[in-house]
């Protein structure tokens, strides 16, 4: 199972990106914005503009990924709640294991489902407070 830091911007991922490949080098191998995504056209335009995903990688198994906030859906930001433990097991199966083992007790943002992007994701924070992302891709 691969581990990844996924961070939480509030307005802000494409410019700490750009600054993290100043540093790391390399080319991002993902970079979407809010209107990339079904029904965008209904979020105002400041909305659209907003980074939904976006991935640095930083060796062979190392990957820095983001996304920045949209107020009123999942938690709000704030300092100190931006930074998921990003999750990527190697079956369904094993992705539902850890997202229901994971959140039992804790608070659900999106349940497993699969995604317009192609993979199966979940997102919640568990029972001690920590954000966590699972995310199934028979590719990755």
């Amino acid at each position: 199972m691969k581990v990844n830091p996924y961070l939480n911007f509030d307005g802000q991922a494409e410019k700490a990106f750009n600054f993290y490949k100043s540093v790391f080098g390399g080319e991002f191998s993902a970079h979407m914005k809010m209107s990339d995504a079904p029904d965008s056209d209904k979020l105002p335009k400041e909305i659209q503009e907003r980074t939904m995903h976006i991935s640095l990688p930083l060796g062979e198994d190392t990957i820095l990924m983001a996304s920045d906030t949209i107020e009123g859906m999942g938690a709000p930001f704030k300092k100190g709640n931006n930074t998921y433990v990003s999750l990527h097991p190697k079956s369904r199966e094993e992705a539902d294991r850890i997202f229901n083992g994971l959140s039992q007790g804790g608070s659900i943002e999106m349940p497993m489902e699969d995604q317009f992007w192609g993979d199966y994701f979940g997102s919640f924070i568990d029972k001690f407070g920590i954000c966590w992302m699972i995310n199934y891709n028979p590719e990755y």
